[in-house]
């Protein structure tokens, strides 16, 4: 059954973060959707009124936007909010078989709420950082990735292809402490690199457009269930919504072969929804 035939699908209940700034729930919904998932945009205001609806959800997932404003730092306000009123409940949340994702300012939000430190006794401690771009400024374009597979990540699980999506951000530089570095590198939490269109590295290159340390573009957290990634996956999980349709769809054509219509971004939910398979 595919999506447009307008008919919800059933599958792992998935709770899409929304309100306050918040502005990717709906294609974050769709990609959910049409990897399988059975997707709900809840408002940060109807989560904390109705706090067992994270009792029944099977993933949590912080879309990108600029929550709050950003005002206080990305992602930092819409944080705090959830720890004040939603501590106890992330925390059952944490210990049950489920999982979660943060795109991009939901990247930052799972940063300050602590869903990645480098040790499993440290849930609920921001270990690692998003800071401003070395540019100085927000970007906008498109970047190549390349899977760690040395990581544990579930949301990674047999993507052997680069993968090509859009960035957009102002702080999406990504920074930790050399100890804590070193862990995240030695215990396979670095899920996503920025890499150059060949899949070499991009030492931090210009095909690592924000200067993240050691091109790290997403992390998991140890167990391998929570995933952080700047990149926009769900804005790009179908053919036509690739810059490079038009010229490759010519190409395929003229070499009698058939174009595929997704893209290999959608790998990241279908492995999300056959977790709980």
């Amino acid at each position: 059954m595919e999506i447009r035939d307008g008919l919800k699908r059933k599958g792992p209940k998935t709770i899409i973060m929304g309100g306050y700034g918040i502005n990717c729930e709906r294609e974050t919904a769709f990609a959910f959707q049409h990897a399988g998932a059975d997707p709900e945009t809840v408002h940060l205001n109807d989560l904390i009124e109705n706090k067992r609806l994270l009792e029944d959800c099977n993933i949590l997932v912080f879309p990108g936007g600029f929550s709050m404003g950003d005002d206080t730092g990305s992602g930092l306000a819409y944080a705090n909010m959830m720890r004040n009123h939603l501590e106890e409940e992330l925390e059952a949340f944490r210990q049950r078989d489920t999982l979660a994702l943060g795109i991009c300012n939901g990247f930052q939000i799972m940063t300050h709420l602590g869903f990645f430190p480098a040790s499993t006794d440290r849930y609920g401690r921001q270990e690692t950082s998003l800071v401003f771009n070395t540019s100085a400024r927000y970007i906008d374009t498109w970047v190549n990735l390349g899977i760690d597979h040395q990581s544990d990540c579930i949301w990674a699980r047999d993507i052997y292809d680069l993968m090509f999506m859009p960035i957009a951000h102002g702080e999406g530089r990504f920074y930790a402490e050399s100890t804590i570095l070193g862990l995240l590198e030695h215990q396979g939490q670095v899920a996503f690199r920025y890499v150059n269109p060949d899949g070499t590295n991009a030492k931090e290159g210009p095909a690592n457009p924000n200067g993240s340390l050691d091109d790290i573009a997403g992390i998991c957290d140890p167990s391998g269930r929570f995933l952080g990634m700047m990149p926009h996956p769900e804005r790009a999980i179908l053919a036509i919504q690739d810059p490079r349709y038009t010229s490759e769809r010519e190409r395929m054509k003229r070499a009698g072969q058939e174009l595929r219509e997704e893209t290999h971004n959608i790998k990241i939910f279908r492995n999300a929804v056959k977790y709980f398979a």
